[in-house]
């Protein structure tokens, strides 16, 4: 039992660490590129209109198959079946190599009719055009993360998404940089471009792992099957990675309603007259200012995925590890597991949302000192944030319980609702973009609802009020306060932005910690589950 504690815990710190370095590389370089001379918001605008369609295809190709393959593995070997395991992953392979191909095709055929027909913004794409392969890449590398992940080895994972990262961080800003004397549509083309460079990098990095591991570990051969039985195990992979997929898909499907929404809301919120523009604006005008309020959203969202990167952790590893203890009919170990994760999330979520609540304009004055507009976008987004995270904690549950359909209904009910919103809310022009944020707002809460009630239907939690909500809700209000009266006073004494925040970061994740060990929110069994949580413990006398 401690063993399995120890490996869970360790898992999502290992995935924790990797992808919080990933979320900060990703920050890096599009700080990086937003302030390069030409690129600005409105580069921005053209990348991210073009990747949010290569998210939508990417997840409807790849994004359910490490769960789904990750679960099915994780049953399999704890019964013993390694040959079944070997099987499942063969069948994996060969199926979603075939997906992804196609998917890669779609996007690059269909970048015209997406760019001009439904995005509206002539040069998205040569941005679809550059990410297209990367969608083979992602699709086949999937499988191989999913089978690593069932085994519960996530280092293999970690190091080929952080790998990625380094290149996509490198390679972007080398390609925007050599072109600069081109326009900002071709710029955010070559940006898109060097993710699939990095993509295909990190495949062969998964291909290499994959044959030295299977060697070390004298993994068998897969049994051997009949054309039938191939079939049943394609068809149970389809039926568990499809509505897993759903979920993302519909997320993806969101982001898309904004891209569409936002070009054609701007436009009519603006037709009459753009600000600081003299005279009725053109079309292409409005396009331009169009991006250039997607760009101005991207921004709030690169600061935002950074938190979710720290929670998402907890979304990857209950899959394999409550689809094992269930597969042994141990539902006490399950309840457990997703009880204490939902915990962890809200101690750390609260804490991140509140700081970027607080600090949203120095943090834009920090990270975007070229391009520092749209502040309040980021406190709207921060809102979002706190649903966002824990409908992620709770659909990982689900989806480890067998309730793979009951995320992607929360998230379908969330976008209708984020579509109505959008449309009545961005086009008017004291709304505009805001509308955008507000609906995001909307929608994840809408999702977290439904999903929170489904998930307690569908197990027991131990989850008292005044641990999970109100103890965390007021350390969270007290950091808040530390954080804007440090920040204040900082500069009030100093007279410089970088060092108040870094002061006020410092000073708030401390007072923050105190706050949750004074209140004694987690017991001593809980913090012994945490990574060096005997150190801990003895520290605190726990």
């Amino acid at each position: 039992m401690e063993k399995r504690k120890n490996s869970f815990m360790n898992n999502v710190a290992a995935i924790l660490g990797s992808q919080f370095l990933i979320k900060i590389l990703g920050l890096v370089y599009n700080l990086v590129i937003i302030n390069i001379p030409g690129f600005g918001d409105i580069g921005n605008g053209y990348r991210t209109a073009g990747f949010q369609f290569y998210t939508m295809l990417l997840a409807i190709s790849s994004v359910g198959i490490p769960n789904a393959i990750s679960k099915m593995v994780s049953e399999k070997l704890a019964l013993e079946d390694r040959e079944g395991a070997e099987s499942v992953f063969r069948t994996a392979l060969t199926l979603f190599a075939g997906i992804g191909l196609a998917a890669s095709l779609l996007l690059y055929w269909g970048a015209d009719f997406i760019a001009l027909s439904i995005v509206k913004m002539n040069g998205v794409q040569l941005t679809l055009r550059a990410l297209s392969p990367s969608i083979f890449f992602v699709c086949v590398s999937a499988v191989i993360r999913g089978y690593f992940l069932g085994q519960q080895n996530v280092r293999p994972n970690n190091r080929s998404q952080l790998l990625e990262q380094i290149f996509k961080a490198t390679l972007t800003i080398l390609f925007v940089w050599l072109l600069t004397d081109f326009t900002a549509a071709i710029m955010a083309a070559g940006a898109n471009a060097a993710s699939t460079v990095s993509t295909a990098l990190s495949f062969a990095y998964l291909a290499v792992v994959l044959v030295l591991y299977r060697r070390k570990n004298k993994m068998p051969r897969a049994a051997r099957l009949k054309k039938g039985d191939r079939s049943r195990i394609a068809r149970q992979i389809l039926s568990l990675s499809i509505p897993i997929s759903l979920s993302s898909i519909i997320t993806t499907v969101s982001r898309v309603i904004d891209t569409a929404t936002i070009s054609r809301g701007i436009q009519s919120a603006f037709a009459a007259g753009i600000p600081g523009i003299p005279g009725t604006p053109t079309v292409e005008q409005l396009e331009a200012y169009a991006a250039t309020m997607n760009g101005m959203l991207n921004k709030a969202d690169n600061i935002t995925n950074l938190p979710l990167a720290l929670n998402i952790a907890f979304a990857t590893v209950l899959v394999p590890t409550i689809s094992a203890a269930l597969v042994k009919g141990d539902r006490p170990a399950a309840s457990k597991k997703i009880s204490y994760s939902i915990l962890i999330s809200t101690i750390i979520i609260l804490p991140c949302a509140a700081g970027l609540i607080v600090l949203a304009q120095p943090f834009f004055d920090l990270l975007y000192p070229n391009a520092s507009q749209g502040a309040p976008l980021l406190q709207w987004a921060a809102v979002a944030l706190i649903f966002t995270a824990l409908d992620q904690t709770i659909c990982g549950s689900l989806q480890g319980l067998g309730r793979v359909r009951v995320p992607a209904t929360g998230l379908l009910l969330g976008a209708i609702v984020k579509f109505i919103l959008n449309m009545i809310l961005i086009p008017i022009p004291a709304v505009n973009i805001y509308g955008a944020v507000i609906s995001s707002v909307a929608c994840h809460l809408v999702a977290f609802l439904y999903c929170f009630r489904a998930l307690k239907k569908a197990i027991p939690l131990r989850m008292k009020r005044t641990k999970y909500f109100t103890k965390p809700i007021l350390c969270t209000l007290f950091m808040s306060a530390v954080t804007w009266g440090s920040y204040q006073l900082a500069m009030a004494l100093l007279h410089s932005n970088l060092i108040a925040v870094v002061i006020s970061v410092g000073l708030s994740v401390v007072a923050y910690f105190a706050a949750v060990f004074g209140l004694h929110i987690l017991n001593r069994e809980e913090v012994l589950e945490l990574p060096m949580g005997g150190r801990i413990a003895r520290l605190l006398h726990l």
